[in-house]
């Protein structure tokens, strides 16, 4: 009795299934096109999308006229290059997770006629793209958090069209640095920290006074052996500042044994690096950046670095074209007397244009006055030329330079009288002693009636 019930159980529920199916093709004929998900239409309300926007903040470069132009250009831009969507996050409605799909002829099963639920498609295309991004061979640490999102979409939408040009200039120096940090037994990656720094611009120049493609600070660049004067300015040579920024990496890497802490020290100091991770009692970049112990801009340097490598590692999937470049390339030309670039160019015919790029470093477009022997970079297959017609070109005479004056006399005092300006910590004893004068004389010189003086004031000195 069982056994019977059992089947007349099963074929009651075949024929129900089967009505169904019958039933439905007039709905599912209403059903062919699919119904919308209803858009936000204030993404800005998600907080979600708040807190990531809040993270990001654009790197300020202070870059030469050309760079600026190509920056308006890019923020006027109306309509940026469309790019491919990223998986959404937002949670469908309901009826949409049983959304069906119209019958055709390989339609078997009931279960056939329901698409998967969001939250699979979601999971498979996540799936899907770390399997992509695991296929990316990176040689420093890359996380893909929102904070590196966030960047990725900063650079590839809102600077789109001036990192696109950022890709093509690095592309143009690229075997150069690859050669030098392969002699350093660096990652390779590292080349991308130059986009980070200044979009590898020679020319570019920060209000914090660093300049070139790696942004060296003065005292930095001669500690690394770069010569920084009136005349030449090696922060901007391609080829010296990578040889310096190499070996400042390597250094900062020997010192804190990770990535992301010597590109934090390279951005900040090691000193700040090193205290900040002393009082926080803490060993890894993710920590300290939890912390004010470090500014906002070195918690989102590192973050930055690993978007600009992700999109330079994966310019197809980000919709940037790879063109072949012409990499950077010269011949040298040994100089000993002060020569401008206009009167090479007169004599060889070699744009003066062009003489002026494979030469960053000189600042006034000529050899330098006092070298007994300076290498000048010509274009390939041009030496031969420019060593003959060399002798033909004239002496290059320099303007004087501008004498810095540390004491700056007074018209309406006799000439033995100069200008002092106070420095925090000092009283009348202490300049009057530094001087050799009485503080007597001291206060007479300035009409002075008390014993308080100003840091930032001037007092006249009188011997």
């Amino acid at each position: 009795m069982s056994a019977r019930f059992l089947g007349a159980g099963f074929r009651n529920l075949v024929f129900f299934c089967f009505s169904v199916l019958c039933l439905s093709r007039p709905v599912l004929a209403l059903a062919e096109a699919p119904i919308p998900l209803q858009a936000d239409p204030n993404p800005a309300s998600d907080p979600v999308a708040q807190d990531v926007q809040s993270l990001i903040q654009e790197p300020e470069y202070l870059l030469d006229e050309e760079d600026r132009a190509t920056a308006a250009e890019s923020e006027a831009a109306e309509n940026p290059t469309p790019i491919a969507s990223e998986p959404s996050t937002e949670i469908p409605p309901a009826e949409a997770l049983l959304q069906l799909k119209p019958l055709n002829g390989t339609t078997a099963r009931f279960t056939d006629l329901l698409t998967p639920p969001a939250e699979v498609i979601q999971e498979a295309a996540a799936a899907q793209e770390q399997e992509s991004e695991e296929a990316t061979a990176y040689n420093v640490p890359i996380v893909l958090d929102p904070s590196v999102q966030g960047h990725i979409r900063f650079f590839n939408v809102s600077i789109r069209n001036r990192f696109e040009q950022w890709l093509i200039r690095l592309s143009h120096y690229r075997p150069l640095v690859d050669s030098i940090f392969s002699e350093f037994h660096l990652p390779s990656d590292l080349i991308y920290l130059s986009l980070v720094e200044s979009g590898f611009n020679p020319h570019a120049y920060s209000r914090a006074r660093a300049a070139g493609p790696w942004q060296f600070m003065k005292g930095t660049a001669k500690v690394y052996g770069l010569r920084v004067d009136s005349y030449v300015d090696e922060r901007r040579d391609p080829v010296k500042s990578t040889v310096a920024a190499a070996r400042y990496l390597r250094d900062l890497y020997d010192l804190f044994g990770t990535w992301p802490l010597a590109m934090a020290a390279y951005n900040a100091g090691e000193g700040k690096v090193m205290r900040a991770l002393h009082t926080a009692q803490a060993e890894s970049f993710s920590d300290i950046a939890k912390t004010r112990l470090i500014r906002r801009e070195t918690k989102e340097y590192v973050p930055r670095f690993m978007a600009v490598t992700i999109i330079a590692k994966n310019p197809d999937r980000y919709g940037f074209p790879q063109n072949e470049i012409r990499p950077h390339e010269f011949e040298e030309v040994v100089v000993r007397r002060p020569i401008h670039f206009k009167a090479i160019a007169n004599l060889t015919g070699i744009s003066y244009q062009e003489l002026k790029v494979l030469n960053p470093e000189l600042r006034r477009d000529a050899t330098p006055p006092d070298d007994v022997e300076y290498r000048l970079k010509v274009p390939v297959g041009t030496r031969e030329r420019v060593e003959q017609l060399l002798d033909r070109a004239p002496t290059h005479k320099f303007a004087p330079l501008p004498i810095p004056v540390k004491v700056r006399q007074i018209r309406s005092e006799p000439e033995s009288g100069h200008w002092y300006r106070v420095r925090v910590g000092d009283s009348l004893e202490k300049i009057a002693k530094r001087f050799k004068i009485s503080v007597k004389a001291l206060k007479t010189n300035n009409n002075l009636t008390g014993p308080t003086i100003k840091a930032g004031s001037r007092l006249v000195i009188a011997h």
